[in-house]
């Protein structure tokens, strides 16, 4: 899982998708209002740890910790709550209605 956007993908090209989703997230982050801005998502390192002498990793863990760090780039409607990235939040508030 993408720390960044949270999409999957395989083992051997993570590596290289996240850099370029780290470039597409500081040319639509540059773009938002002040306001919107977020700080750099960073990786999360702590949780990789080989499970086995062999050096495989406990993929599961590292998958939670990715997950976990795209959720926390998400932010709340101011009218109905619900979560969004950024970008999206803008076009969102264009219909967003108070109940």
């Amino acid at each position: 899982i993408c720390y960044i956007c949270s999409h999957e993908y395989g083992t051997k090209s993570i590596s290289i998708y996240e850099l370029k989703c780290l470039k597409k997230w500081h040319q639509e982050n540059d773009m938002l209002p002040k306001h919107l801005r977020r700080p750099e998502p960073k990786k999360p390192e702590s949780h990789i740890s080989p499970i086995q002498a062999k050096g495989f990793y406990d993929l599961d863990s590292l998958n939670e910790a990715a997950w976990i760090s795209a959720q926390n780039q998400l932010v709340p409607c101011d009218i109905c709550g619900r979560t969004f990235l950024p970008d999206r939040l803008i076009i969102h508030q264009h219909s967003c209605k108070p109940k």
